[in-house]
């Protein structure tokens, strides 16, 4: 039994515009996990007279404990590569991408990436995250070892790519399909791995291709699709271009049969009301990128009629075009693009989508996102006073919604005091837990 005292918030369900339903907020909270689950959580006071004997306590009084983090898109193999300068989409892929990838053919490499990764996805909060491998098979098993061996929920996939790419970084439709199907059978379900069939765009893959990929998605159901979704003007042009026959982006992959439940599409920020109804009618997910689609110059999504359309909408740091693996500084971004669409994000909307949001955008909120019993014990404790300038400003706050909002506005990498995966430690701040 593990008791773990501090301020708890976490969500139910969608708290929808400005107001805080769905939310659930213990000022002084307790959690309580056993075996690594949640058995219950609520006002400390009260569970505190009942705790077993022998129970270990952690108090983290005057800290804010939430549900770990939940990274929706984010590239490993780019961790090398992140804040590199002055390209749009298509440029900054040949520039780039492609060289830092080559590099994965590795194993060695792909193992040293995969830990530091990993690590500062932790030092970060995030506990999950869906993540695109390269097109080598090593790295997708470099990043599950890694995910392992410390006990997180991660989602990982090769990279399908047969074409408009580099010759070095081609696989091809036989060898893609027996890849994945290799990885799917060594990974998907192996403790808290899960698998994502993985084409990393539309123009990159053949027809044949998307077409095997739509078949391992027949035969093994329950893994995920991952991959892109008109990001970028120029990309969306470039698709129209080579698959003529198809009304839209999406349309290409519903051609393929990849739109469908745990289809993770990134970015989506150039769709039309026919694609966005689609895509919710059949269970598919969009992965929100703020920083990446800033940085990038890619445009702005459209948080709001996502909504209006039922279109389930997680966040992503999308590192490494995304500019910090800080779900924190991602919820700023995410907040600022509301904002320039007329739109706005209230800060209790901002961290469900970074918590229960995402893992129900990932099909997985019977196992993560919120405090509920018998959810996996993954959370992070929050520390509002990690900087003089949040310490100051907290003196100031005179209402929840407006301390969490400038905790959001405010807060980074030096607001997380200890990330917990499984009711376990793996990183407290100031020195990296044993793993």
């Amino acid at each position: 039994m593990l008791a773990v005292r501090g301020s708890l918030l976490h969500f139910l369900r969608d708290p929808g515009g400005e107001g805080s339903s769905g939310a659930e907020y213990f000022e002084d909270g307790l959690l309580l996990l056993r075996d690594g689950h949640v058995l219950e959580a609520g006002d400390a006071q009260a569970l505190l007279q009942r705790l077993p004997a022998q129970t270990v306590l952690k108090d983290f009084s005057g800290k804010l404990l939430l549900p770990g983090f939940v990274d929706c898109h984010i590239h490993y193999p780019q961790t090398d590569m992140i804040a590199s300068y002055g390209e749009q989409l298509l440029d900054w892929l040949e520039k780039y991408t492609f060289p830092a990838e080559r590099r994965f053919e590795d194993p060695a490499h792909a193992r040293e990436v995969a830990d530091f990764f990993l690590e500062e996805l932790l030092r970060n909060g995030t506990t999950t995250a869906l993540v695109l491998g390269t097109v080598h098979p090593q790295s997708v098993e470099a990043i599950f070892e890694a995910s392992r061996v410390r006990g997180l929920r991660m989602i990982a996939g090769k990279v399908l790519m047969d074409r408009n790419c580099p010759e070095d970084l081609r696989d091809t439709p036989a060898s893609g399909d027996a890849q994945t199907r290799a990885l799917i059978e060594r990974w998907h379900g192996r403790d808290r791995m899960l698998y994502a069939v993985t084409p990393r765009f539309a123009p990159t893959s053949s027809a044949e291709q998307l077409r095997r990929a739509g078949r391992l998605l027949e035969e093994f159901p329950d893994v995920y699709l991952h991959t892109h979704l008109a990001e970028n003007r120029s990309e969306v042009t470039w698709v129209a271009e080579l698959f003529p026959s198809s009304r839209s982006y999406l349309d290409v992959y519903a051609g393929f049969g990849l739109v469908r439940p745990r289809s993770v599409f990134a970015h989506c920020i150039h769709l039309d009301h026919a694609d966005r109804k689609l895509m919710a009618e059949r269970g598919a997910m969009v992965a929100f990128c703020p920083t990446a689609n800033l940085f990038l110059g890619s445009g702005l999504f459209d948080l709001l009629r996502a909504r209006e359309c039922g279109l389930a909408v997680g966040l992503g740091t999308d590192v490494g075009a995304g500019t910090s693996f800080s779900m924190l500084r991602t919820m700023q971004e995410a907040y600022k693009v509301a904002q320039l669409g007329g739109q706005t994000l209230s800060p209790y909307r901002a961290l469900y989508l970074a918590t229960l949001g995402g893992a129900q955008a990932l099909k997985l909120e019977h196992k993560i996102g919120s405090f509920e019993a018998g959810k996996e014990g993954d959370f992070v404790v929050i520390d509002l006073a990690a900087t003089p300038l949040l310490e100051r400003r907290m003196r100031h706050a005179r209402s929840l919604p407006e301390k969490l909002f400038a905790m959001i506005m405010l807060g980074d990498d030096r607001c997380i005091a200890a990330t917990y995966a499984m009711g376990r430690e793996v990183y407290a701040a100031g020195r990296h837990a044993p793993t």
